[in-house]
């Protein structure tokens, strides 16, 4: 049994959209652009998407005739590590983490919305996610992240990430985090060793965009 938080064939019904924050702003992503062109031409796939349930990207994942699965990552780094860093470390509590959201079939997914779930991870706690990942996805898959990229900052804001069109994004505060390392791109593209390329997307502001092929 699949031991996702909720999922979603096409047509089915939604779960109820979450609250918008106040300073929510809309974002477009080339990378999510990418991600979405990889789709083309292709149908009944499964997405993993690793931000909170929400409407908007149901609804546009199942128009394009593919199912969802959700797993509010955020909220278990949360509850399986708690406030103590050192948590994150802990290869027991690694363990749970991953047996929490990344719990499916071998080759089960034919890509992931990883958003900027990682950065909040220890070293650790991220190349076991990383490396759980790449046994869940089919080959050929790819995988979208985010990551900050002013490396001076101790603490950086995390999002809801609302998809609204193939290249827009609304993104909803969900308050500021403290980052466990800093993620250059030779950093990411260790991180992802096991998958065959990763592609990086240059913008404007501190938040870098990658796809990574398994």
């Amino acid at each position: 049994m699949i031991k996702s938080r909720w999922g979603t064939e096409p047509g089915s019904n939604p779960p109820p959209p979450g609250q918008s924050g106040a300073q929510s702003q809309i974002r477009n992503s080339n990378g999510l652009e990418q991600f979405f062109f990889t789709l083309q031409g292709r149908e009944n796939l499964s997405i993993l998407d690793l931000s909170c349930a929400c409407q908007d990207n149901v609804t546009f994942i199942t128009n394009l005739g593919h199912r969802i699965y959700t797993e509010g990552v955020l909220d278990s780094i949360d509850e399986v590590f708690g406030a103590d860093p050192e948590m994150q470390s802990n290869p027991v509590r690694i363990d749970m983490f991953l047996k929490q959201v990344l719990e499916f079939p071998e080759n089960h997914f034919d890509g992931a919305l990883v958003w900027d779930i990682l950065q909040f991870l220890s070293p650790a706690a991220a190349q076991a996610a990383v490396d759980c990942l790449h046994r869940v996805l089919r080959p050929r898959s790819y995988v979208l992240c985010f990551f900050n990229a002013n490396e001076k900052a101790r603490s950086v804001p995390a999002f809801n990430y609302r998809i609204r069109e193939s290249k827009t994004l609304l993104l909803s505060p969900r308050g500021s985090r403290a980052t466990n390392q800093f993620f250059n791109n030779r950093a990411i593209e260790k991180l992802f060793h096991k998958y065959e390329s990763v592609k990086f997307f240059l913008t404007r502001d501190h938040l870098r965009e990658v796809i990574v092929k398994k």
